[in-house]
């Protein structure tokens, strides 16, 4: 059996920067083994798989390199963009709302076009965000090889869940997040008690002029870097909106940039800052190229040569 699939980078609209994703919109016939081996194989921060779905207009699994995840961000940009391109998913002028069964549950996906009915991005919703163990993190920051000065004053590191959880901890200034570089032993014992494991570092000021915050994702357990997480962003908008760190709720955020890979997404919250009722992440994307997996039977592999 042949799977296509594409990959596409997310949160950018130029092929190489953002976050990519390969996305396998008719995924069918393959396993938990074999996606999780094509997630291996393409050794991205996350590989899409798309199935029907009973509850919702499609069935959506994400895996890293290590893992299946029950939800994430930039993979959700990526796949209605391929859905939309490809045509399983109708355009029409101005919005449409799709559903995707996620591990975590059905959760809306809107499709934005021009008046001509040409894709401009898609924008996924995310659960309302669940605030739970905080720490003070001005004297952990030598963990992060930063002084207790580089940390935002007034506020404690908080683990923060809109469907996976993540540490949050709030910066001063771009330079510090730049200059963060992790212990990751301390890390790792610092985090063992917290549902959260890694830690998405940011600052309430934009890399670049039109930004306004600018992260990173720290996993002491990854020798890598992802370049735009899209569900920490959503954690990491409703801790600044329900701390009055930001004055507005609606922002442009910014990361990647120091991997040679810039992402930018807008984030937009509802509600109040004690009550945050709807959480929505705008991005674009692109097709960076297409390609076609050829799944052999036992019968057609070939016996090892000596």
């Amino acid at each position: 059996m042949k799977y296509r699939f594409h990959y596409v980078d997310a949160f950018t609209t130029k092929p190489f920067e953002g976050n990519p994703c390969a996305v396998f919109p008719e995924a069918t016939g393959l396993s938990d083994e074999d996606m999780q081996n094509l997630a291996k194989e393409t050794n991205l921060p996350e590989t899409a798989f798309v199935f029907s779905s009973d509850q919702a207009d499609f069935k959506v699994r994400y895996f890293t390199p290590r893992q299946e995840i029950p939800f994430a961000g930039h993979p959700t940009i990526a796949t209605a963009f391929v859905l939309a391109r490809e045509g399983y998913i109708p355009l029409t002028a101005g919005k449409i709302t799709v559903r995707f069964e996620f591990n975590i549950g059905v959760l809306p996906v809107e499709l934005r076009s021009s008046d001509s009915g040409m894709l401009e991005g898609a924008a996924m919703r995310q659960m309302p965000p669940e605030f739970g163990a905080t720490l003070d993190f001005a004297s952990q920051a030598h963990l992060l090889g930063l002084e207790a000065a580089d940390v935002l004053p007034g506020v404690n590191a908080q683990v923060v869940s809109t469907g996976v959880p993540f540490l949050m901890v709030a910066l001063r200034t771009p330079e510090a997040v730049k200059n963060a570089v992790m212990d990751r032993p301390g890390l790792k014992k610092l985090t063992e008690n917290l549902p959260a494991k890694v830690l998405f570092v940011f600052c309430p000021r934009g890399f670049t002029s039109e930004g306004d915050t600018f992260a990173r994702l720290l996993d002491p357990d990854n020798a890598g870097e992802d370049p735009f997480t899209g569900s920490a962003t959503g954690c990491m908008g409703s801790f600044l909106y329900r701390y009055g760190l930001v004055n507005k709720n609606r922002l442009v955020c910014e990361q990647g940039h120091l991997l040679g890979r810039p992402g930018s997404g807008i984030l937009e919250l509802e509600g109040t800052p004690e009550r945050i009722t709807g959480i929505t992440l705008f991005g674009k994307a692109v097709t960076s190229f297409t390609g076609e997996y050829n799944k052999a039977s036992s019968e057609d592999r070939l016996s090892p040569g000596l």
